[in-house]
């Protein structure tokens, strides 16, 4: 018994393996990957074989040949399934159908006023519905739910704590599943803005990256080796709460002269009301006008970049990553923040780290976290279910 399981479990191993290469490679010949893999070409025809019957490879025709008979070319087939990725905001909720390549297909953006946990949910449920209608029809469906939420949560999808959000203790993967049936992953927005842009962005090819994550707070994603790293007990990240005036003034988290104090759009815009003498300005309006040439609102945001800098030196001294990619909404500030930022990082950062440095905005915009709680969903339909022409 114990040997049949053994070979059970080292064919789905394979199996993964071989889909993973297809996935990320194709168009792909049955040679390549058992070249690349060093599994015969017997086992990578029979499972590669399985893969077709169970609708998530296709062959798409021959390729060029090498010196013998010409390959068959293998493809992902994306559209076997579709995955819903959400990223809960602080004051919106920003969600996307994409189908199992990561291409979206759907994007949808609400604003909310936190009135209420409940009523959040509510909302936050109301837009999924909304997406697993639109889907198309495929052979898996919806085959998950993926969730980037501005707080702390656990391995069972709890919301723990969220200080910007005020919420403490909240079941939220139990509540959406029990809603919609459909397996749900729930992690910090931050590292799935960090699998979003290891996968989709800038980071492609990058084995040692930090993705900032800059809203109304401020969080972190570490990539290192090509795997998240998540801390002893998975709590990594929470960077904007890094102290960096040891008597500043007291943070949501409960201590004081935190990074995000003086660093995210929520200090960028209480110094804005504060300055413009105007209650109700918000991001989009300070954008258009520093864009109109506005020097009050343009030093506001180069503060701003004075401001990231300062934490941005510490990631680098303390993690000496390839490239810290800055996400957010605030990437469309770049133009005003990077100067600044960049002039201190010269300044203050150890010579030696910075060295081979890369410091940039995101190129997915505010869209990182979204793309990678979305492929959190798709890693997990593949990890747990046995893709099998039985589907069992």
């Amino acid at each position: 018994m114990k040997q049949t399981g053994d070979l059970n479990l080292v064919k789905k191993i394979n199996k993964s393996i071989v889909l993973h290469h297809i996935r990320t490679n194709s168009p792909i010949s049955r040679a390549r990957i058992a070249e690349i893999t060093g599994l015969t070409k017997a086992t990578v025809s029979s499972l590669v074989n399985e893969l077709i019957e169970s609708s998530v490879v296709e062959e798409i025709g021959v390729g060029e040949s090498s010196g013998g008979r010409k390959p068959m070319m293998l493809l992902f087939n994306g559209t076997a399934g579709y995955a819903i990725g959400v990223d809960l905001g602080v004051t919106d909720i920003l969600a996307v159908l994409t189908d199992l390549s990561g291409k979206i297909i759907r994007e949808v953006r609400l604003q909310h006023d936190n009135a209420s946990v409940e009523k959040v949910v509510q909302l936050l449920k109301t837009t999924v519905r909304g997406l697993i209608e639109s889907a198309p029809e495929s052979v898996y469906g919806i085959i998950g739910i993926g969730i980037g939420v501005p707080g702390i949560c656990d391995e069972s999808g709890n919301l723990l704590f969220a200080p910007n959000l005020g919420w403490e203790n909240v079941p939220l993967q139990q509540q959406i599943e029990e809603t919609f049936n459909i397996p749900v992953v729930i992690d910090n927005e931050a590292n799935a803005g960090a699998v979003g842009e290891k996968q989709f962005g800038a980071g492609k090819d990058t084995a040692n990256l930090v993705y900032v994550s800059i809203g109304i707070g401020i969080g972190a994603g570490i990539i290192i080796k090509g795997e998240l790293y998540r801390g002893a007990t998975g709590f990594s990240g929470e960077i904007g709460h890094i102290s960096i005036q040891h008597d500043g003034p007291k943070c949501s988290c409960g201590s004081l002269g935190c990074w995000e104090l003086y660093a995210s759009e929520h200090a960028l815009l209480t110094q804005a009301r504060r300055e413009l003498n105007d209650d109700a300005v918000d991001l989009e309006a300070l954008l258009i006008k520093a864009e109109a040439g506005d020097p009050t609102v343009i030093a506001l945001f180069e503060r701003l970049g004075y401001y990231l800098g300062v934490g941005v030196v510490n990631i680098i001294n303390g993690y000496n990553p390839e490239y810290i990619i800055l996400g957010g909404r605030l990437a469309s500030a770049e133009r005003w923040l990077m100067k600044p930022l960049l002039a201190l990082l010269e300044k203050r950062s150890l010579p030696h780290p910075r060295k081979q440095l890369k410091v940039a905005f995101s190129e997915l915009s505010d869209r990182s976290t979204v793309l990678g709680a979305a492929s959190f969903a798709v890693a997990t339909f593949f990890v747990e279910t046995t893709v099998s022409v039985d589907r069992n």
